[in-house]
Formats: C-alpha cells, sequence, structure tokens
C-alpha cells in the first residue's frame, strides 16, 4: 500500500522499499526513470529507511545535503579573473532594488545575488551544498540534532566582505536580528521567525536553535532568496532600516556593485576580495532590465547584443521561430514548481478605511461569495491558456503547488464549464440584466490587472471573453512589471496593496520543501501577515485571504518533522486554497524559459526548477 503523500507508481516503488523488497539504489534509479527529482528521490529514500529501521523517521534530517556535490564550474581550473570582458544580462523586468530581504520581485532578487550571498545554496534537483560553509550540517555529521531542534554551521575561515571587512559568525547573527525585527518590514521573517536564537559560539561557529523542530530547518540559511547574509558593520544596529542598501549593497559575492538605476539597468565589476582567486572570468556584468520579453529573446538570438535573457514569457510560435532563424544562441526550458495565476482579492480595493484600500476587515463586497469564485474558476481555459501561450512542457494545473511528486495533489481537477459557472451565479442572485449580471442594484464588475507582456495580456483577453460571457464585467489594466513588483509602501499599483479586484502574475516553490512558499497564504496572528498599512504593506499575505484550518496546518508544518506527515500537510495545504477557491492557478510554468548566446558555456550555467535564481552560479561563467 502507498503510503500517505506518495500515490501511483512512485508511492508503490516508496512502499517496496521500506518493505525491504527493493534495495536504496533500485528505488532511487526507478524513481527518477518516473520523473522524480535526484533529491527528491534521495530524501524519499533517506525517509523510508530510516522509518525501517525505527529511527527517528525524519527524512528531513537527513534531506539531500552533499559535501561532495557543487556547482558545475567547467573549464574554470586555468582560467583568469576578469579574462572574459563584459557578460550582458537581459530582463524585461528591470530591478527596482538590488537587496533580496525587501524585495518583492525575481527581478530584484537576480540583481541581489550577484553581489549577496546565502551560506549554502541549492542544486538544480533540491541537494543542499555548501558556499560559504565548510560543510553541509546533518545527523551524520552531528551538526544537527536528531530531533531537528538546533543546528551547528561552521563558517569557511578568511572570507572577506566586499569592502574588506571580515566575514563572521556575527554577520549571520546580525542577519537573523534585523530580518526578525519587524520595523525593518522583511519579506522573509516568516522563513527566519521559526529560529529562537542564533549565537555566534566564535568567529567561525553559528549556533541556532528552533522554537520547535522544524522540517524546513535548512531554509532560512540556504538559497538565493531567503538566505543571504548582510553586513553587520554597515549597519548602526540591527534596527537600522539603512535604504541606502538597498542600492548599495556590500557582500561576499564574485561582484560589487557600481552603479544601479532603478527601473533599469545595473552595472557590476569584480569583487577583488572574492574567495576563488581565478574567479569570476568575466570583468564586468550589465543587467540592462525593460522592453518586452520577446525583444529581450532576439537580443540574444538574433543581434547577439546580450549573452542571456531571462524568463522569455513569449508565444511557442515567436519562440520556435526565432530559435528556428537564429544562428547566435538557443532557447532552453527546465521543469518548474512556478505557477501562473489569478489571485483574488478578499478586501474591498474601492472602499477607504484609515487612509488605506484593501483593508483587511473590510470585505470584499462581491468576491467574498465563494459561488462567485467558483463560477470565475470554471471559466478560465487553461489547456488553451497553457498550449497557446506558454508551451515548452508548461501545462495546465489545478494546484498551486505543483513540480514535486510527493507534494503535489492528486484530488483536485479543474473544469471549464460556462453553463455551470452561469447556474453558480444564478444561485449566488446575480441576475442577467442586458450584457451584465447585477444584484441589489450593483454590476458584477471587476478589475483584472497583471503586467505588460504580451502572452499575459492574451491571457487576460481569453478571460474576460470567457468573463464576459458570463456577464461578469472586466476591466484590464497593465501596469509595468518595475511598479508592479516594486514593494515600496508609497506604491499603490505594486502587488503589496492589491488595489484591484484580481490580478496574475508567477511564483512557486522556492524550496523542496515549501515552508516559506506556504507562508504567502498565512493570515498570522491577528492577522500579522496580511500586507496593511500598520506594516508598510510587506505582510506576505497579499490577498487578505483567511482560513483558520489553513493557519493551523502552516503553524503544525512548522513542527514537523515526520516527512510523510510534512507532505500530507502541504497536500491538505494546497487542497483548502483550492476549494475554497483562494486562487485560480492556470500554468504549472517552467523553471525558466530562457536564451543562452552560443559563446557561453552552458553547462555551467545553471537555471533549475526555481530553488534557485538564474545566476546564482555566475562566478562559474564562462566562455568556451
Amino acid at each position: 500500500m502507498a503510503q500517505q503523500g506518495f500515490t501511483g507508481p512512485f508511492g508503490r516503488l516508496y512502499a517496496s522499499l521500506k518493505a525491504g523488497e527493493i534495495t536504496r539504489r533500485e528505488f532511487i534509479e526507478r524513481s527518477t526513470a518516473l520523473g522524480v527529482a535526484g533529491a527528491v528521490a534521495i530524501f524519499c529514500a533517506n525517509a523510508a529507511q530510516a522509518a525501517a529501521s525505527g529511527g527517528s523517521q525524519n527524512g528531513f534530517a537527513f534531506y539531500a545535503q552533499s559535501n561532495a556535490a557543487k556547482a558545475p564550474e567547467a573549464g574554470t581550473a586555468n582560467q583568469k579573473r576578469g579574462a572574459g570582458g563584459e557578460l550582458k544580462l537581459i530582463q524585461w523586468q528591470a530591478a527596482t532594488i538590488a537587496v533580496p530581504h525587501t524585495a518583492t520581485g525575481t527581478k530584484d532578487y537576480l540583481a541581489s545575488c550577484l553581489v549577496v550571498e546565502p551560506l549554502m545554496h541549492y542544486l538544480e534537483d533540491g541537494t543542499i551544498v555548501p558556499n560559504l560553509v565548510k560543510e553541509v550540517p546533518s545527523v551524520e555529521n552531528g551538526l544537527l540534532a536528531k530531533d531537528l531542534s538546533s543546528v551547528t554551521i561552521n563558517l569557511l575561515p578568511n572570507i572577506k566582505w566586499s569592502d574588506g571587512q571580515p566575514f563572521t559568525a556575527k554577520d549571520v547573527v546580525f542577519t537573523w536580528q534585523w530580518i526578525t525585527f519587524e520595523g525593518n518590514n522583511s519579506v522573509t521573517i516568516g522563513v527566519w521567525q521559526p529560529l529562537a536564537k542564533v549565537e555566534a559560539k566564535d568567529d567561525l561557529t553559528v549556533v541556532a536553535t528552533y522554537k520547535s523542530p522544524s522540517a524546513a530547518w535548512f531554509e532560512p540559511f540556504v538559497g538565493g532568496i531567503n538566505g543571504p547574509i548582510y553586513p553587520a558593520h554597515k549597519f548602526k544596529d540591527f534596527k537600522d532600516r539603512n535604504v541606502q542598501f538597498d542600492t548599495h549593497p556590500v557582500g561576499t559575492g564574485p561582484y560589487k556593485l557600481d552603479s544601479f538605476t532603478p527601473n533599469d539597468q545595473a552595472i557590476y565589476s569584480i569583487n577583488d576580495n572574492y574567495r576563488e582567486p581565478n574567479k569570476p572570468f568575466f570583468a564586468k556584468v550589465n543587467i540592462k532590465g525593460g522592453g518586452d520579453a520577446a525583444s529581450a529573446g532576439r537580443a540574444v538570438l538574433e543581434t547577439g547584443e546580450y549573452d542571456f535573457a531571462w524568463n522569455l514569457q513569449v508565444e511557442p510560435a515567436v519562440l520556435e521561430e526565432m530559435q528556428k532563424s537564429s544562428q547566435r544562441g538557443t532557447v532552453k526550458s527546465t521543469v518548474g514548481t512556478n505557477v501562473e495565476r489569478i489571485n483574488i482579492n478578499f478586501s474591498d480595493p474601492n472602499k477607504e478605511v484609515n487612509g488605506q484600500r484593501s483593508e483587511m476587515h473590510t470585505p470584499h463586497p462581491i468576491l467574498s461569495d465563494i459561488k462567485v469564485r467558483q463560477a470565475m474558476s470554471m471559466a478560465v481555459q487553461r489547456d488553451v491558456i497553457a498550449t497557446q501561450f506558454y508551451g515548452f512542457g508548461q501545462n495546465a494545473t489545478a494546484n498551486i503547488v505543483t513540480g514535486v511528486p510527493s507534494i503535489t495533489s492528486k484530488n483536485t481537477k479543474w473544469a471549464y464549464n460556462l453553463d455551470q459557472a452561469g447556474k453558480l451565479l444564478d444561485e449566488a442572485g446575480w441576475k442577467m440584466e442586458g450584457d451584465v449580471r447585477k444584484k441589489d442594484g450593483q454590476e458584477l464588475s471587476i478589475t483584472y490587472a497583471t503586467t505588460i507582456n504580451q502572452v499575459r495580456q492574451k491571457t487576460q483577453a481569453v478571460v474576460k471573453q470567457a468573463f464576459s460571457k458570463l456577464g461578469i464585467k472586466v476591466q484590464l489594466q497593465q501596469v509595468d512589471s518595475g511598479v508592479f513588483f516594486d514593494g515600496s509602501a508609497g506604491n499603490t499599483q505594486n502587488i503589496n496593496h492589491f488595489y484591484w479586484d484580481i490580478n496574475m502574475y508567477t511564483n512557486g516553490a522556492g524550496s523542496p520543501v515549501p515552508v516559506s512558499y506556504m507562508f504567502g497564504w498565512y493570515s498570522g496572528p491577528n492577522g500579522d501577515n496580511i500586507a496593511q498599512k500598520a506594516n508598510q504593506w510587506q505582510g506576505q499575505d497579499f490577498q487578505r485571504w483567511v482560513n483558520k484550518d489553513y493557519d493551523a496546518l502552516y503553524e503544525q508544518l512548522l513542527k514537523e518533522t515526520d516527512a510523510e506527515k510534512a507532505a500530507s500537510m502541504i497536500i491538505q495545504m494546497n487542497d483548502i486554497m483550492i476549494n475554497d477557491v483562494a486562487l485560480i492557478p492556470e500554468v504549472n510554468r517552467a523553471g525558466d524559459v530562457y536564451a543562452i548566446s552560443n559563446q557561453l558555456r552552458d553547462e555551467n550555467v545553471m537555471v533549475g526548477p526555481g530553488f534557485e535564481l538564474d545566476y546564482w552560479n555566475i562566478a562559474n561563467w564562462n566562455r568556451p
């Protein structure tokens, strides 16, 4: 019998391993043959063997960690630092700030990851590898407590910040303090809050203790979104917001930021204090933002002006034509965990309360009705959107958590059915009057916003057409991505404020155990995690959705150490969101669809399923 959380052929394999009917090697080989990521297969193998041996049964304690594995670095052994000249990157969403812990968009994380670094990284299969540490903590090496209550982290010696100051354990402690101080409005506060204390035992030893044993003990310290460490010496103390740091960061990464023009361009030069003397290969990096995704692709594939183009959200037919005629580069895609979806605002964006709209205690007059939300969900042609506008293996989905088999729900489904949708609206009291439905004199009218992008505008058109057939009046709005994903407190057109009825964008599980991702729908005690004026709109529940069952499961997940139970909880949380129509998933997008120049050594450009940022391994990028 398949174990809870693992179903189908993979579940049967897992049960066979746990029963001793197949070997660990056979399990991993056959799992990967089914399409399961290597790290997920290893994680599940460890979980099964721990349970079978009567051990702690907590697979997360052994989760895919490696001190032998490392980022690809082909051709770097004999290279000379700076010999490669300029590396030119183009991303149609320009960065607004260049630091991670107050960013709200991938565009900003990309700009930051050349400079500030985490202690550890994820490889593309989810394996955790060292970066600023000697080794990845584990139960086997004695650095991770068997009950996951604490972890010891041994830092690499002789690491320096780009300004020459030493990197020490005090910087890790400071980062925890800075992020968890609510006055700084850090977007990663939910990831670091499970830590009860972080202590510097000496300059190179950090001991972190958790409030409760955590299945995702590693999340604060791994990856370019949640894990980057800030330099304590650049702040007065941990209560110092220091907005100057947003555009003038100091880091341990391979580059330093020479000039930064928000919503336009970032120019980097080599960090002379970088720990590997023959890296990076490129003397200068130019990240140019703006324009549109198709133009970015052409700048690599057709004109050869740039070396790499990120996130080509372009219709497959257009990309295929570019590729067909290109002699300069290649279009590539990766399996991912990202989901393009329609987000629903559960508060009223048109009524002002205490100086803000979308106030969390002011329910949405239309979308608070689940029958309206169900009708809207049934009117989204996900298969058409996926096939015509995405392609490249990016499929329609009913789930908000997807891409990792063990935590992808099999309980959900989607359907396109305008007749049934119309009946639901009738039941909810919305009656057709001409072309638009009304109830108690109010029109069924909504605003629908997203970024300026051809694929998204065509998606909007498909959705609007179906909604209009139902009698839902739709006003489409498009916002420049630099504004849409800019988390500034004064920006009323960003996703944090959510001053529309529905909006649309992508993100996904940034970890093989996506506790931080699930935090985005956790309202928190007294609504503390809901984006509001009181927290400068930095709360992560932008939709103002509150569900007590979801919140309770999230709080349990923070304490869960059993692999199967944690997987089951994540699936349950996904199902609660889908059944309540908290949002409408559309497409399981790739980790990235990107264009890469033939002049780059592509085996070193490691673009994964969404666990890491595209440029995280840029210290190893070079030319063939």
